[in-house]
Formats: C-alpha cells, sequence, structure tokens
C-alpha cells in the first residue's frame, strides 16, 4: 500500500510539472504577508505574557512571603520588565520582549483584562456590610475622598506648569489628579486584611466597608471626569445625563431582573447559557459606557455590582475568571503600564521633590481625612488612626486610573511616573505602619 502511494506520488509529480498557472494574485500575496506578520507579532506577544507570567509569580511570591500582597510584586515585574530596568541594563532582551510592534495587542489583553478584574470587584461588593452602620460608613469613606481630592487639586498649583501642557485645561488636570489621589484599592485591602486575620474584625469590616463605598463613588467620579474630558463643552452635559441614567437604569431595571433569575435558579450550578448570557450582558455594559463617553470599565464595574453577591452565579464566575484574570491577562496590564512608567523621567532635584509631594500629599490626605471621621463616628485615636493607614492602600486600582489619565493625554508620562510610584509606596507601606498603630493582635481579639 506505501509503495503504490509513493509510485502515485512520483506519477502526479511527473505530471503536475507539465501543468501551468496563472500569475500570482499582488491581492492574495498581501494577505499572506500581513498573515505572515500577525504569526511574528502573535509569537513575541506569547512570548511576552510568557515573561510576565513567570516575573510577576516569582516577585509576587517573595513579596507575599515578606508580607506583603503579591500584587505589589506583580506591578513591580511590569516596572522591572519595562525600560526602567530591562531597557536599560539590557535593551536587545527589551526589545525581544516587549517589542513595540507588540505594544498594541498587549494593550488590548491589557484592556480586557481589567475590564473582568473591574467586573470581579463590582461582584465581591457585598451591600450587606453597611447594614446598622450606614452613617459611619458614609461619613467616613466621602472624608477619606474629599480631603485627598482637595489637597490633590490645590498639589496640581504646583505640578501643572512642571509636569503638563497647555493644551490640557488646567481644571480638567485639576480634577483628574484629585481623583488620582482619592483612590482606595477595595480588592489589595481585602486581600491584606485576609492576610492579617482580621476580616471579621469590627475594624476590618469597618475598612472593608468604607473601601468599597470609596470605591464606588471614585469611580462614579471618574467617569464624569472622562465623560468631560472626552466631550466638547456643548456636549459635556450630555455625557453626564447619560452616564446618571444609564447609573439608574442598572439598579433600577437590571437589579431587579437579575435578583429575580438568580432567586428563580437557586442554588443550582449555572447552566452554560445562562453564563453565556451574563457575559454577553457584561459586555453590552461596557460598550453602552465606552459609546457613552465614559470608559468601559464603569460598565464592567457597575454590573458586577448589580449582581447579587452571594449568589451560585457570582461564584461560579468569580472561580471561573479568578486564574484566567489573575495569572495570565492582569500581568498583561503590568506590563503594559510597566512599559509607560519610565524612571529615568525623573532627571533632577525637582522631578523627585515633586514626587515626594504626591506621596505626601497623598498619605496625609487620607490618612487625617479617614482619621478626623473616624474620631467624629466614635473610633478611638488608634483605632482611626488605624483605619486611615488602610484606606491609604492604592495598588492595582490607582494604575488603572493612571492609564486612563495616560490614554487621555490627561496626565504626563512623567507625571504617570510619578504616581505609579505613589502608589506602590502607599500600598507597601499599609501593613508594616499598620502593624506599629495596631497591634493585630489587639485587633483580632476585638472580633
Amino acid at each position: 500500500m506505501v509503495l503504490g502511494a509513493v509510485v502515485i506520488l512520483l506519477l502526479v509529480r511527473r505530471i503536475g510539472d507539465t501543468v501551468s498557472a496563472p500569475a500570482p494574485d499582488v491581492a492574495r500575496l498581501t494577505t499572506a504577508a500581513s498573515t505572515s506578520a500577525a504569526q511574528s507579532v502573535l509569537l513575541h506577544l506569547l512570548v511576552a505574557l510568557t515573561a510576565v507570567v513567570v516575573v510577576g509569580q516569582l516577585l509576587g511570591r517573595w513579596f507575599a512571603a515578606i508580607g506583603q500582597p503579591p500584587v505589589i510584586g506583580e506591578v513591580v515585574g511590569g516596572v522591572l520588565l519595562g525600560p526602567s530596568l530591562l531597557g536599560a541594563i539590557a535593551p536587545a532582551a527589551y526589545r525581544f520582549i516587549l517589542p513595540p510592534d507588540v505594544m498594541p495587542y498587549l494593550g488590548i489583553v491589557a484592556q480586557l483584562g481589567v475590564i473582568l478584574y473591574m467586573f470581579r470587584v463590582g461582584l465581591e461588593l457585598n451591600p450587606d456590610l453597611l447594614r446598622g452602620q450606614v452613617h459611619a460608613t458614609v461619613a467616613i469613606s466621602h472624608a477619606s475622598i474629599v480631603l485627598p481630592f482637595v489637597l490633590g487639586a490645590v498639589l496640581a498649583l504646583y505640578l501643572y506648569p512642571r509636569v503638563s501642557t497647555r493644551d490640557v485645561p488646567f481644571f480638567t488636570f485639576a480634577l483628574f489628579l484629585g481623583i488620582a489621589m482619592s483612590i482606595t484599592a477595595f480588592p489589595v485591602l481585602a486581600r491584606i486584611l485576609s492576610d492579617l486575620g482580621m476580616s471579621r474584625t469590627p475594624l476590618g469590616v469597618a475598612a472593608l466597608t468604607c473601601a468599597a463605598v470609596d470605591d464606588v463613588t471614585a469611580w462614579c467620579l471618574l467617569a464624569l471626569v472622562v465623560g468631560l474630558v472626552q466631550a466638547t463643552p456643548g456636549s459635556a452635559l450630555l455625557v453626564t445625563a447619560l452616564t446618571l441614567a444609564f447609573i439608574g437604569v442598572m439598579f433600577g431595571a437590571v437589579r431587579p431582573v437579575v435578583a429575580r433569575l438568580v432567586r428563580a435558579s437557586g442554588d443550582r450550578e449555572p447552566s452554560r447559557g445562562i453564563i453565556a448570557l451574563t457575559l454577553a450582558t457584561l459586555l453590552s455594559a461596557t460598550l453602552v459606557t465606552e459609546a457613552i463617553g465614559v470608559h468601559a470599565i464603569f460598565g464592567a464595574f457597575l454590573f458586577g455590582a448589580v449582581l447579587p453577591h452571594d449568589s451560585r452565579l457570582a461564584r461560579t464566575l468569580t472561580q471561573s475568571l479568578d486564574h484566567l484574570v489573575a495569572i495570565v491577562l492582569l500581568p498583561a496590564f503590568f506590563a503594559f503600564a510597566g512599559v509607560r512608567t519610565e524612571i529615568g523621567l525623573l532627571s533632577g532635584w525637582d522631578a523627585w521633590l515633586a514626587c515626594g509631594l504626591i506621596i505626601a500629599v497623598a498619605t496625609v490626605g487620607k490618612v487625617v481625612g479617614t482619621l478626623l471621621a473616624g474620631r467624629a463616628t466614635g473610633l478611638d485615636w488608634r483605632q482611626a488612626a488605624g483605619l486611615g493607614v488602610l484606606m491609604n492602600t492604592r495598588g492595582l486600582m490607582q494604575l488603572i486610573v493612571l492609564n486612563v489619565g495616560l490614554d487621555l493625554g490627561v496626565i504626563s508620562p512623567a507625571l504617570f511616573t510619578m504616581m505609579v510610584i505613589m502608589a506602590l509606596v502607599t500600598t507597601i507601606a499599609t501593613t508594616p505602619v499598620f502593624r506599629r498603630i495596631v497591634p493585630v493582635e489587639t485587633a483580632v481579639q476585638s472580633v
């Protein structure tokens, strides 16, 4: 049989040599060249993803070993793979792992990761935490937003002529800087409290509750500011109205429908169709917010918030997305942010002075605002100060906000680098400073 096949193939070859084909099609050659280029990009993209996953996991484990959230190691890994370290000491390796032609594709993967991550953040919001302490929570969380927001706007007077350009309106710059100072990283804070064994202590619950309200308020403010940035003065009011209408529809119409569907399904495992419908609705929500003129991540966050957090559907989605988002997609975002973080842009004492001022203003705003509101609502000085330190956690949420600002052109690459350093410093300082102010043993014993 094999010998017969060989004979037939030799005969086909002899006859084929006498057959002629038409001239090559230029369009087909162009398509083939594009396909070859796409395969090359895919190869480099896979190399980049492999590198960021491996480096992120190694540094994440090392940071976890010294008592820091693993996400800090992953963020640092993204920065180290960028021009700040790898690009400076091994330019050839940097160009091989993260070549310029791969960055647009890595950016798309990063944006998808952020959308799914913000959906998970919304899923983790627990409105039951608000019961019995609504007034105290709202007072503390809003104080932890208002003071850093105002101080950030004041700091803009110093930073605007040094790290911005005249094509960015000052008021837009000040608003965005204020929001960037006001962010608290709810998921990172939850991880810190879990590592400390304080998730169910009164102080831990208060911190998680305030951070949840903080996030909702800050993301709503960010959505409005993004709408104002992207809109013309005449359409800014329309963008604001559509954003508020979208929020109303999500909570007034979508949330009751979802709640009824979840109750009807009980505790049964969600079908593939239900999960597909949920993800399609998620993508639709991101599409609507993007079309309105605010960022797609706001739609993802809001849709996650309207799903019942304790339902079987929410738990299944969280388990299904957790490893993909945390291990593959978010490290891609860290690498994308790391390429944009260029420590070399901070040259001279004035640049580092500005960076120090940003860290100081962000810390004072969060800690003092929370401290004063905590004291006013009945906490003692030690507990109120500890709560302020916990609310100063920024981490990944800060990076998401900063990338939005950089994409919109509101902040410059130099200011982006300064704010990334601020996010790392404030998050790294949370655990050791909190341990000094509030002994963990004392806090855990007060459960």
